[in-house]
């Protein structure tokens, strides 16, 4: 394995992504969405939604799809963090909308905003996940050429 022609990319590469992940702004994107997609799944219950069980499920369901994309794909696989935070910030899209698409007519303020509020925070930590890996890829690049 020592003579393989790849090895010293692929030890560069588990270093850099190692670093990327250690830094204090990518392990609190990091906790910050795996707290935000734990209170979307929780929140039908801790907002209390009355009558839209569709929601609830809606929201439970894309909740632990944010976490374990977030926490689980951010923390090990940097690389392709790019287009997982896309798919967050979809995620967080589709947590505003949801309130209309899903429930229909909703008469309760507290499930409107409460799904427009954590939809946002969740568009912007997969912004904010995509910018650190845009940087993270930058970077790449430049050692390359260095």
């Amino acid at each position: 394995m020592e003579t393989h022609p790849d090895i010293i990319d692929m030890r560069n590469r588990h270093e850099m992504a190692e670093r990327a992940t250690s830094t204090p702004k990518a392990q609190a994107i990091e906790t910050m969405a795996l707290l935000t997609g734990v209170y979307l799944a929780a929140s039908p219950w801790i907002a209390g939604f009355s009558n839209l069980t569709t929601l609830a499920v809606t929201n439970l369901i894309v909740g632990i799809a944010y976490a374990v994309l977030m926490s689980g794909g951010f923390g090990r696989a940097y690389e392709r963090t790019h287009s997982m935070a896309w798919a967050a910030c979809a995620l967080g899209a589709w947590t505003i909308i949801a309130p209309w698409v899903v429930a229909g007519d909703v008469s309760t303020t507290r499930t409107v905003w409460n799904n427009i509020i954590v939809g946002v925070i969740a568009m912007l930590l997969g912004l904010a996940a995509s910018a650190a890996s845009g940087k993270r890829r930058s970077s790449r690049g430049q050692d390359r050429t260095a």
